[in-house]
């Protein structure tokens, strides 16, 4: 191997160490309030799941049968995407979302009607009557209090003026992340006071300690980690060039084949966002 081939071979390997030292002290600095460590703490774990699901719905025999993150639905062509952190489904058909949101303007009452309107339209199909729609749960636990009334649990169902309940079988429940009530020594303040810790160690319940322990004190958990910060590195590089691609789009004013040299996508990418664009319009 000669002089130039070495450099560069010892600069990438430079580079590569580098990034793994980078990529250890976000993961030592993740909480399960960061949705990023909230995937992997729930991807492919139906225990946690139910175990979580179960203290915030107040359901104490809640059987989750499947889960999962990053739950694109697929029944809303036409309309805004959605992607969801973890969609629940119990053995009664219970369809249950889960998001944490440390932003306040990505948990506002619009976003949560949305995330359950959604939830409707992806689970009837196009003959079915509607009273065959699941029950559903939407559930934000925000890092802070966005509701402002100091509670740890807002639970919203629609009612008539009276306070009778309409019965729809749509629930949506906003947990505060930031509730630190001295005394409250009930299974949700510690699961809230466990989603603000970095550290397994300072946590109160087992399961979530359990997890953050293999994924942030293993060599697995920490690869598990390291190929997940290097995905979403990738998708929002990807989204990035997505959005260059679209201005262009936009923009008439450059071929199909120069903006994929431009962005970086392939030209079948860039005419299905043409498309999109032109149905859209």
């Amino acid at each position: 191997m000669n002089n130039d081939l070495l450099k560069k071979a010892a600069s990438e390997s430079e580079t590569e160490k580098l990034e793994h030292e980078k990529n250890l002290q976000i993961i030592e600095g993740y909480r399960p309030i960061d949705d990023s460590f909230m995937r992997e703490l729930f991807r492919d774990d139906i225990p946690l799941t139910e175990y979580v699901l179960r203290i915030i719905t107040g359901i104490k025999d809640l059987n989750i049968i499947r889960s999962e993150t990053q739950y694109d639905l697929h029944h809303i062509a036409g309309a805004r995407s959605l992607r969801l952190d973890v969609l629940g489904t119990d053995s009664k058909g219970r369809q249950i979302n889960l998001e944490v949101q440390r932003a306040d303007a990505g948990a506002t009452s619009y976003r949560a009607r949305y995330h359950s309107s959604a939830l409707d339209i992806e689970f009837i199909k196009p003959n079915e009557e509607v009273t065959v729609l699941p029950e559903t749960y939407v559930i934000f636990i925000t890092e802070n209090d966005v509701k402002g009334k100091g509670k740890l649990i807002y639970q919203y169902e629609r009612r008539e003026k009276d306070g009778s309940e309409l019965g729809d079988d749509t629930h949506i429940i906003y947990v505060n992340g930031a509730y630190d009530k001295d005394g409250d020594t009930s299974d949700l303040a510690k699961l809230v006071h466990d989603f603000r810790c970095s550290q397994a160690k300072d946590m109160l319940t087992k399961p979530l300690a359990d997890k953050t322990r293999m994924l942030k004190e293993t060599p697995e958990g920490v690869d598990t980690m390291c190929k997940a910060i290097e995905e979403n590195n990738k998708r929002i590089l990807k989204n990035k060039e997505i959005e260059i691609a679209v201005n262009l789009i936009r923009l008439g004013k450059n071929s199909y084949d120069e903006i994929a040299e431009a962005t970086g996508l392939t030209v079948e990418e860039v005419e299905k966002l043409a498309e999109t664009l032109n149905h859209s319009a």
